[in-house]
Order: structure tokens, then sequence, then C-alpha cells
């Protein structure tokens, strides 16, 4: 205790009572991010039924940002809310089907219903998926996205 510096106990003090504090590095455990790998990867994902947060990055400092950002609210929101992250230089097909030509940006993709099967030549292994997609314009943080969950009704804890 007496080799602490005036800063190492004052910020000692802070932690222990103030019940606000935000200091980092938080302890997030494993990432709970995604990497995004291929089209069908995600479709599975799709599948278990949750809401899919995607970010679409490419290597800027603004990215370094959001992924800080997206590590914490990955970490918050799991399991009720998958997080993935999609680099577009790595994929760049999947990432201009979305049409947006400001990166990063992030959409969250939710509600997939099984689309009915049309004809008799589809191929019963392909399963077709009916998504909505909402762009995310709220804060770029936790409470952001907490922001916007409530408000689209997504169920994002036990207790709501």
């Amino acid at each position: 205790m007496m080799n602490e510096s005036f800063l190492d106990r004052m910020v000692s003090q802070l932690r222990s009572t103030c019940k606000y504090y935000t200091g980092y590095p938080k302890d997030l455990g494993p990432s709970r991010i995604i990497p995004f790998t291929s089209e069908r990867q995600f479709v599975q994902l799709l599948h278990e039924g949750r809401p899919v947060v995607v970010a679409f990055t490419i290597k800027c400092t603004y990215t370094q940002h959001l992924d800080k950002v997206l590590e914490e609210a990955a970490a918050t929101f799991y399991p009720h809310i998958k997080f993935v992250r999609v680099e577009c230089p790595k994929y760049p097909g999947f990432c201009l089907t979305r049409q947006k030509n400001e990166y990063p940006f992030v959409e969250v993709f939710y509600n997939p219903e099984q689309a009915a099967s049309q004809g008799k030549s589809v191929d019963p292994n392909i399963t077709k998926y009916s998504v909505k997609v909402l762009p995310f314009n709220y804060d770029q943080s936790v409470y952001g996205f907490r922001e916007y969950f409530k408000k689209h009704g997504f169920k994002y804890s036990e207790t709501n």
C-alpha cells in the first residue's frame, strides 16, 4: 500500500465508492462478437431466431472505436442478441448488397420467417428467409443499443 501513488489510491477509492464508475479496461471475458465467414453461416445465425446486429467495417480509426463499443455491447446483451462484424474488404459481395457507401455502419437483422417453398424444383436443402433489416442510427454505445432495442421491442435480457 505504501508504494501506491496518489493517483492509484484515488482511482481505487473511486472504484470502491462510486456506483457509476465506468473505468476501462473492463473485463468482458471472451469476445462475443461473431466474425462473418460466409453468407451460409450468417443465414444459420438468423435461423436461431434472435436479432443480429451487423457492423460493416473497413480499416479506419473510427472502426477501432466501434470495435470497443461492439465488444462491450456483445458482452452485455449476450445471448439474447447476437453481434456480427463483417470486414468488408474480405467480403465485398455481402457488403455491396447493402448499398451503402459510408463505412463503418451498423444494421439490425431480425424476425426471420421461413419462406414457403415455391415450385417443385426447389432444392430441399435450401431454406429461404424473410428478414427485416433496420439501420442503426442511435448513439453507438451500450446505452444507445439498449434504447434502440427498447424502441423496437427486442428482448435483450431475462427481465424485459
